[in-house]
């Protein structure tokens, strides 16, 4: 093919080879500290096997989830913060997951910007293999997408996608044995996880605060360092639970907080009953009602109010489950039952 002598590159148009280049150099080491049975990350191909047989399943049923991180990436962009964001969109996707029974074995990443900073997306992917090392999941590749005049100047978004497995006879939720009189045990969050980030950013807008004050509700840190806690992530601890067949439901609390998420893991003709007396609501969440004079049904079914994931177990299975998570390591407490609807 000839060469015009003032042809057009692809780097003239705003997209960087080299930069990406560069970028996936980086991750390679971050990539391989997430291997594990039945995977061997290894970056740079068209796509990932997995081996079932490897990981200790023979009649596996697949799961898979997708989830993005919001617009708490408002706040990590504005403050240069990065390396928290890719444990955000882990646990998003991994906590889903539990949801279905399932424990997750691999993950992929997709990073979309106007112009690549190679320093702060190995930040961000830092991040993403921290939260697999979590979930005890294998980062296998994902896409860095350069798209010039998509983004404003500094803004990149992502999405993380998660493929899980779970046997057969231990698929979640199980509809047919929960009955009135089931315990809900709720699991303590790391504060607002991923979501209600558009009200949060409103509200710190609101109290006047810059990212960089003191927090008012934690000591120590700055507003946009409390605020860019990452989502628990909840896989090791929950899920020999799960295997062991203790648990009949599980719902991870996310958007739509602790009003919309539980139905989806309950029975027709069942609801779940909160004792809302039974926890103190975390200071983040009274500093975010106060400073916005928000509603306290509209914290419910915004934020998830200091509960990450609520498990349904019955009466019989609560004192090993309870005390099994307690002593993982889980702040774990009683937060009502299941009731006839």
């Amino acid at each position: 093919m000839s060469e015009r002598p003032n042809g057009l590159t692809y780097a003239q148009a705003g997209v960087d080879i080299d930069a990406g280049n560069a970028l996936v150099e980086r991750i390679k080491p971050l990539a391989k500290s997430t291997r594990r049975s039945g995977a061997e990350p290894s970056l740079g191909g068209f796509g990932a096997l997995f081996d079932l047989k490897a990981a200790g399943y023979d009649d596996p049923l697949l799961v898979t989830t997708t989830d993005g991180v919001g617009t708490k990436l408002k706040v990590a962009i504005e403050t240069g913060i990065h390396d928290t964001v890719g444990v955000d969109l882990v646990g998003m996707c991994v906590n889903d997951l539990l949801a279905q029974g399932a424990e997750p074995l691999m993950f992929l990443d997709y990073y979309a910007t106007g112009k690549l900073d190679v320093e702060a997306a190995a930040a961000v992917v830092a991040g993403i293999a921290e939260g697999c090392r979590q979930a005890g999941c294998a980062l296998v590749g994902g896409e860095t997408a350069e798209m010039p005049g998509m983004y404003a100047e500094g803004d990149y978004d992502m999405a993380g996608f998660c493929v899980g497995a779970v046997d057969r006879d231990k698929v979640l939720p199980r509809l047919g044995d929960q009955k009135p009189g089931d315990i809900l045990i709720g699991l303590a969050s790391s504060g607002p996880h991923s979501n209600g980030y558009s009200l949060i950013r409103r509200i710190v807008e609101r109290s006047g605060l810059a990212w960089n004050s003191p927090a008012p509700f934690a000591e120590g840190k700055t507003l946009a360092a409390a605020l860019l806690e990452p989502t628990r992530i909840y896989i090791k601890t929950v899920l020999p639970h799960l295997k062991a067949g203790r648990v009949k439901g599980l719902a991870h609390i996310t958007g739509g907080g602790l009003i919309e998420n539980p139905p989806r893991a309950i029975a027709e003709g069942l609801e779940a009953k909160f004792d809302w007396s039974a926890w103190t609501l975390p200071p983040v969440f009274e500093w975010l009602q106060a400073a916005g004079g928000v509603a306290e049904q509209e914290m419910r079914r915004t934020f998830n109010c200091g509960v990450g994931l609520v498990l349904i177990v019955g009466p019989e299975d609560l004192p090993d489950v309870l005390e099994g998570l307690v002593r993982d390591g889980e702040d774990a407490f009683v937060v009502g039952e299941l009731a006839k609807a």
